[in-house]
This record gives structure tokens, C-alpha cells and sequence, in this order.
């Protein structure tokens, strides 16, 4: 072993310190996510949007936020650290910083707008870059897809319906269909707009996505300017009853200060449907609307952003697993109170949208957020009830928790799809076709069933006992096994990308009993040493995310994702490879004085090619993690992962 033990175990204790001192007075963690410049720019044309009077002192950080991640390579902003130039981004965050105060002659800011026009100026933007730019009467409303908002009247029958749609689809949609129909103008006080990001000619909005076939994308294309023409005498009585049902749609799941969907875009359309809708500020779904928004803001001393989210109950559950895999007494007593927070946001009188097709499952899932009832989802759930069961068998019995554990799993595996994987939020939600349409030019409009969620769900299942024969365990199995690549890895829908999706299956499979010996387990891990960088640790660029799907791409190594690399390759029985003792010390050397790990690359997946995520999390427990881990399987006679995460 290359790094000594009694260091090994020095590292262990300075990171569960520090992890332990991050723990909220109520118990839980919850650590910043950050995307990219869209979302702290979306915020502030908001507020602009609203005509409300801006805090000066927050646009000023926020405008400092923005200057600092643009990329001095291209002039633009990228999705991710250190990525490519992004038009739709770079669009918004020019906007942004021009209604700030930036001088458009500044520097910075003729960089930006020469690469936007060099990529064929703002028509060119994805189509909600479009809407935001219709919002403010830069662009027209003919150059943004229609969605009539009787889009919700339709029978669930009918090939375009919003249950065929993904959750976060459904929540942004929804109230974006009344903007659609009202076609509101932003109030915008300063009087910014941004024409000169627009070519003097020749310039036309995109109508097909690289992603849409031909044939549907000219089908969906020929039924837009059907709409379009159609407009002026659509029915009003029909439009008036359109209206009604989006708004008691985004009434029921309004959430509270934790917002529609509990995601910024859905919040932000929200408030600017009550407003066009004549809502006053004061009014109470407004205002707490609008205050969910505000709730994901990030207020530093010399710098802002807005969120897109926050992920507590994520966070919490996997420090407890690292905790627990530290194994340490203050690490231990953290875990019980971590899980105490944990167990009262069980849903369990609420069918969500997922009931839509599975109406004969009880509720029983976590959400990812503090509150979101209505979109629980199967991932959270999955690395709850491990981390109970754990915990149970590990720590101290609690009577509260089996009746937990159990009600969790059943939800779960009354989501599994037809095809035997697991899905993020529903089943069988493959309607592949929707992401043809006009709309849909992220080709993120769908739930289908994953890789990496499959692993965690599978892990779960193995972990309470079920059989390695039973139906669902040989379907999901099964589902793992059609679904490896070529070189031995898996894709990783919510995690960047080959590596976070390849630790995820195989530690579910090590858990259902599929031996290191198996094929799957052993290309898997052969990959994985294939893979791994000079320096010990292991990265992955987000560009694996590319259209084609050709696989991994090298990057520079993360901490984050050399601990997925170690902990699958240790559920692989590979504990003793000299592959994972070079990981080891990679952690080891990286560690920081504080006793975590500093990262500034994104490893976290939203949707591949148009959003990604920096979990500040991850750095910080998953390589704790893989150290004890590294530790505990060293000193056991079985060199077997017990658990199924």
C-alpha cells in the first residue's frame, strides 16, 4: 500500500472533521449547486422583467460573478468550467450584465458580442434563449415554436400530452404556455435591449435541433405554421379555459417557498404567468412565487449567483454514507441526526405526478429538495433507504425506521419501467418522438429509464434482501446487461458521464450477487484501469456528452470522480489492484488543508449537452468515502463490499 496506514487514517479523521462541521444545527447537509451563467442572468432580466426596484448591491455581485466566469479563450460562457463557447449563455449573460450598467463598448463585453454574432447572432439561441428575448420585445414571438396552452386540455391519449412529458418538462411548460398565449412584454424600467446581438440580415431562428430527425422535425414544423396562421381566430372561450387549467395546475403544486418543481426556470415562469395574469405583487401565491426565487440565491462577500436548485436531501444521505463508512463515534452520532432530519420528508399521503400511469402505487419516495412533494424522485429514495438500513444494522436499531425503509421500497419498485431499468421520476416515460418537436431543441423533454439510476435502485433491492432470482432483480439485471458498452462502461445520465455511470452499475451488481468474475464486472473494471490518468486519480470531460455518444474523453483529474472510479472498481473485488492504491494516494496528496478536496470542474449531470451541474458536495464526501472504504476492505477477510451504494 502506498500510502502508509496510520496517514491513510489521518486523512479519514481530517475529513469527517470537516464534513461533521458542515452539518446544519437541524442535522442536515446541503451543499451549493452551481450551474452555469444562464441562471444568475435569468434572475436578473427577471427582476427587470417585473419592473420591481433591483438591489444594487446584489447586481453588483452578481455582475461580478458573471465577469469572472466568462472564458478568456473564446469571450463567451460555456455550460461548464473551462468548456466551449455556449451562444444561448453567452446571450444571457450579455443581456444580464448590459441591464447591470456594463458599459456594451467595454472589452469584455465587445468579445461577447462579437462571438455571438460570429455564431450567427441571438436568432440563433435555443428556443427559451428566444422566449426570454420575446419577453422583452427584442425578438418576435414568430421566432419562438408555438405551444398553445390547450396543449393542457388533451386527452392523455393523444400523442402530445404533458403526463408523456418529463416532470421538470411539465413544471416549466406549463406556466410558459399562458406567457405564450398573453405574450406579455417586460416592464424593464432601464429601457436595456440588446439589437445589436442581432444580424442586420440573413439571419433566421434555428428549426431543427442537431438532435430532431428530418421527417418529424418537418412534420412538427409544418403544424407550428398551422398554429401560427390559426392564432388570430382561435376560439376564446377555449383559450380562456386553457388559461384556468394551467393556472390551477401551477396552483396545486405551487410548493410553498420551495417554489413549482422546486427548479428556477418553472419558479421564474410562475411569477411572470400570475403577473401577466394581473396578479399584484402583494397578492399570496404571487409573493410566495416570488419568494421561492429569491430562497435560491448564493450571497457571497464580493460575488452572487442564483441556483437552479438546491439538493439537501441528496447531500444529507450520501455524507451519512461516507460518514458511516468512516466509522468513527462523532462521525456515527452526525449520522443519527443526519437521518433524523431525513425520515419525517418521507412522502407518504401525496401521489405525484407519477401516479398519472402508476395509480395503483402507494406513495413513499424522498425528494431531491427541502419540499417537492409532487416530484419525489427514485434516486433520492434509493440512497435514503440504504443509508437507513445501514444504519439500522450498523449504528442502533430504530423503531421508525423499517416502516420507512419498507414503504420507500415499494415505491420504488412500483416504478420500475417495462423494460426492467429505473427511471429518475416515472416509468416507461419513452415517448421518444416528443423530442422532435419545435420546442424541444434541448432534447431533454423526457424521463426514460437510466443506467446510473437503475445501479442505485438495484443496489437498494439487493441490499434489503431480495432474491437475485426474483423477477425484478433479473429484469434489472438484465436491463444493466444490454446497456454496457462495448469498452466495458456504462453512460451516466445524472453524473458526468462513463465513470459516474460505471460506479453506480457496478455497485449495484456487486450487490445482487453478480461475482468480480462475471464479464460485466471485469470489462467494467478493465475500463476503469484503462482509463486512469498519470497522476492516480481519474477525470472525464463533459464533452462525453456529445451527440453522438462516442464515449468517454480524458480530462484532468477530479476528486469527485477518482472516488466513483475507486469505489466501482472496489465493488468490482479489484480492492488490491495497484490501480486503486494509485487512486488512493492521488486522494491522499489532493487533500486540502482543510481536509477536503478543492474542485473547480463540473461532474454533475442536468441535461447532457445543454446543462451541467457543480455539486460543491461532491469533493468533499464522495473521496472520504472512497478512502474508508479503501481502509475497511484492506482490513476485512472478504474484501467485500456489504452494502449496495
Amino acid at each position: 500500500m502506498s500510502v502508509e496506514p496510520q496517514a491513510l487514517e489521518r486523512a479519514i479523521d481530517r475529513a469527517t472533521a470537516a464534513l461533521i462541521k458542515d452539518q446544519r444545527p437541524d442535522g442536515h447537509w446541503v451543499y451549493e449547486l452551481e450551474a452555469d451563467a444562464t441562471i444568475p442572468a435569468e434572475y436578473v432580466l427577471l427582476v427587470h422583467y417585473l419592473g420591481e426596484a433591483p438591489n444594487i448591491e446584489l447586481e453588483r455581485k452578481i455582475g461580478n460573478y458573471l465577469r469572472r466566469i466568462q472564458s478568456p479563450h473564446h469571450g463567451g460562457w460555456p455550460l461548464f468550467h473551462d468548456g466551449a463557447f455556449d451562444l444561448s449563455a453567452t446571450v444571457k449573460a450579455y443581456f444580464a450584465l448590459k441591464m447591470i450598467g456594463d458599459d456594451p463598448q467595454a472589452p469584455h463585453m465587445q468579445r461577447a458580442r462579437q462571438a455571438i454574432l460570429d455564431a450567427g447572432g441571438a436568432l440563433k439561441a435555443n428556443v427559451f434563449t428566444r422566449i426570454q428575448l420575446a419577453l422583452y420585445g427584442d425578438c418576435s414571438w414568430r421566432d419562438t415554436p408555438s405551444v398553445p396552452a390547450e396543449l393542457i386540455l388533451l386527452p392523455r391519449w393523444f400523442p402530445i400530452h404533458l403526463s408523456k412529458m418529463s416532470y421538470w418538462a411539465r413544471t416549466v411548460i406549463v406556466p410558459l404556455l399562458v406567457l405564450q398565449s398573453e405574450k406579455p412584454i417586460a416592464k424593464n424600467p432601464r429601457g436595456v435591449h440588446v439589437p445589436e446581438l442581432f444580424l442586420d440580415r440573413g439571419s433566421r431562428a434555428q428549426s431543427r435541433a442537431a438532435h430532431q430527425s428530418r421527417y418529424w422535425a418537418a412534420f412538427f414544423g409544418a403544424l407550428d405554421v398551422a398554429l401560427k396562421a390559426l392564432e388570430p381566430v382561435w376560439p376564446k372561450g377555449l383559450r380562456r379555459r386553457a388559461i384556468t387549467a394551467c393556472l390551477a395546475f401551477v396552483r396545486e403544486r405551487l410548493n410553498g417557498e420551495d417554489g413549482l418543481g422546486a427548479i428556477y426556470p418553472a419558479m421564474a415562469n410562475s411569477v411572470m404567468m400570475f403577473d401577466c395574469l394581473g396578479y399584484p405583487p402583494d397578492h399570496p401565491e404571487r409573493a410566495i412565487a416570488r419568494k421561492s426565487v429569491e430562497n435560491l440565491l448564493v450571497i457571497k462577500e464580493h460575488e452572487a449567483y442564483c441556483q437552479p436548485c438546491v439538493s439537501p436531501v441528496w447531500d444529507t444521505a450520501l455524507t451519512c454514507h461516507a460518514l458511516m463508512e468512516a466509522n468513527a463515534d462523532t462521525a456515527l452520532t452526525a449520522v443519527q441526526r443526519g437521518l433524523d432530519w431525513l425520515k419525517p420528508l418521507q412522502v407518504l399521503d401525496l401521489k405525484g405526478d407519477w401516479a398519472e400511469w402508476r395509480p395503483d402505487v402507494r406513495p413513499g419516495g424522498w425528494a431531491f429538495q427541502y419540499n417537492n412533494p409532487h416530484y419525489v424522485d427514485l434516486d433520492d429514495t434509493a440512497v435514503v433507504v440504504m443509508a437507513l438500513d445501514r444504519a439500522q444494522r450498523t449504528i442502533a436499531p430504530d423503531p421508525d425506521a423499517p416502516a420507512a425503509i419498507a414503504r420507500g421500497a415499494e415505491w420504488i419498485a412500483g416504478l420500475q419501467s417495462k423494460n426492467g431499468g429505473f427511471a429518475a421520476f416515472d416509468a416507461d416515460n419513452t415517448y421518444h418522438y416528443l423530442n422532435n418537436i419545435p420546442f424541444a431543441d434541448h432534447g431533454a423533454l423526457l424521463d426514460p429509464p437510466t443506467e446510473d439510476v437503475t445501479g442505485r435502485c438495484l443496489g437498494m433491492m439487493a441490499q434489503l434482501g431480495e432474491a437475485k432470482d426474483s423477477p425484478r432483480m433479473k429484469e434489472a439485471i438484465d436491463y444493466l446487461e444490454r446497456t454496457q458498452l462495448e469498452d466495458g462502461s456504462w453512460f451516466g445520465r445524472w453524473g458526468v458521464n462513463y465513470i459516474y455511470g460505471t460506479w453506480s452499475v457496478l455497485c449495484g451488481l456487486q450487490a445482487a450477487g453478480v461475482p468480480a468474475e462475471h464479464p460485466m464486472l471485469k470489462k467494467a473494471a478493465d475500463w476503469l484501469v484503462t482509463i486512469q490518468n498519470e497522476d492516480g486519480g481519474w477525470g472525464e470531460d463533459c464533452n462525453s456528452y456529445k451527440l453522438d455518444y462516442q464515449g468517454y474523453e480524458r480530462a484532468p483529474s477530479t476528486a469527485s470522480q477518482t472516488a466513483w472510479a475507486l469505489l466501482g472498481l472496489m465493488a468490482a473485488g479489484q480492492v488490491d489492484h495497484p490501480a486503486v492504491a494509485r487512486g488512493i494516494e492521488y486522494l491522499h496528496n489532493t487533500q486540502n488543508l482543510e481536509g477536503l478536496w478543492d474542485q473547480e470542474h463540473y461532474t454533475g449531470g442536468g441535461f447532457p449537452r445543454v446543462f451541467y451541474l457543480r455539486y460543491h458536495g461532491y469533493p468533499k464526501f464522495f473521496p472520504l468515502w472512497a478512502l474508508a472504504r479503501y481502509r475497511n476492505l484492506r482490513a476485512s477477510n472478504t474484501r467485500s463490499v456489504a452494502f449496495g451504494l
